[in-house]
Formats: structure tokens, C-alpha cells, sequence
């Protein structure tokens, strides 16, 4: 199975393998970093991402094990895109009936509709059970990024 437009939209320095977070708020933190190693946002927009749980709560969490971390567009994006954290163990972000999570996934949207056919795969990969595995069992960042 491939996905040319999540291929697209993970920049380069946007996806980590093994990454230790010490909570729900460096676990986001993490995705946001790369998501400002990519080129993507600027530093503003990793805030905004924990300011989004802080307020709302833990609802980012849309599949047992897998977060989907963002915030709204604002001047903080520069150019819609993905990231992913592969955590090295799971951690609780709160959220009774998917928790603990082990792959964050950063989102950024320089608008509300241009990110849509990115997301439409992101659902597709992420219902597959044997696709997640192989996100999660991926031995460094050459090895995620080929499972595009």
C-alpha cells in the first residue's frame, strides 16, 4: 500500500523513531519540533498544539495508541504538513479509551480544506491494524519513511 501524499506532506527531519517523552505535553512537543525541523511552522505553532490539549482535553487521541496533535491554522504554519513520533514506550495522554499512545502524529494546515486528501490517506493507513504495526516496529526514520 502506498500514500504519495502523506509521502509528501512528512518533510524531511519530520518523523523519529524510538523518541522517549516524559509526558503528553513533551510527546506533542516532539511532533511540533519536527514539524519546525521540516520547515513547516515556526516554533509559535508547537505551542499552540499544547495549548489545544490544555484547553480541550485529550480528544487528539483518535485511535487506540495513536494521537493526532495540531491546532488550528494560523500565521505560525507555513506550509501544510505531517509529522510522526514513534515513541519508544507508551505513554497516558488522558484518554480512557485509546490510552496510552505510542505514535504522535503532527499536523499543521496553512487552511481548513488543503490538507483533505492527506488526511483521507491518513485515515485509510491508520484503519489498516497491519500497517500501524509496521509504523510501530519501523527501526529508524529511513525505515518509516519508506512505509509511505
Amino acid at each position: 500500500m502506498r500514500f504519495p501524499n502523506l509521502a509528501a506532506a512528512f518533510g524531511e527531519h519530520a518523523v523519529q523513531v524510538g523518541a522517549i517523552a516524559l509526558d503528553r505535553d513533551h510527546a506533542i512537543t516532539l511532533a511540533g519540533d519536527l514539524l519546525v525541523a521540516s520547515g513547516r511552522v515556526t516554533p509559535q505553532y508547537t505551542l499552540e498544539m499544547v495549548e489545544v490539549v490544555e484547553t480541550h482535553g485529550p480528544y487528539i487521541v483518535i485511535a487506540p495508541g495513536i494521537a493526532l496533535a495540531h491546532s488550528k491554522p494560523s500565521d505560525a504554519v507555513i506550509e501544510t504538513g505531517l509529522s510522526l513520533v514513534v515513541l519508544a514506550e507508551a505513554i497516558p495522554f488522558g484518554n480512557a479509551a485509546n490510552d496510552p499512545v505510542r505514535l504522535v502524529i503532527g499536523l499543521c494546515a496553512v487552511d481548513h480544506d488543503g490538507h483533505l486528501d492527506v488526511m483521507q490517506e491518513l485515515a485509510i493507513a491508520l484503519s489498516d491494524a497491519e500497517y500501524v504495526n509496521s509504523l510501530l516496529n519501523a527501526v529508524d526514520a529511513e525505515h518509516l519513511r519508506s512505509l509511505f
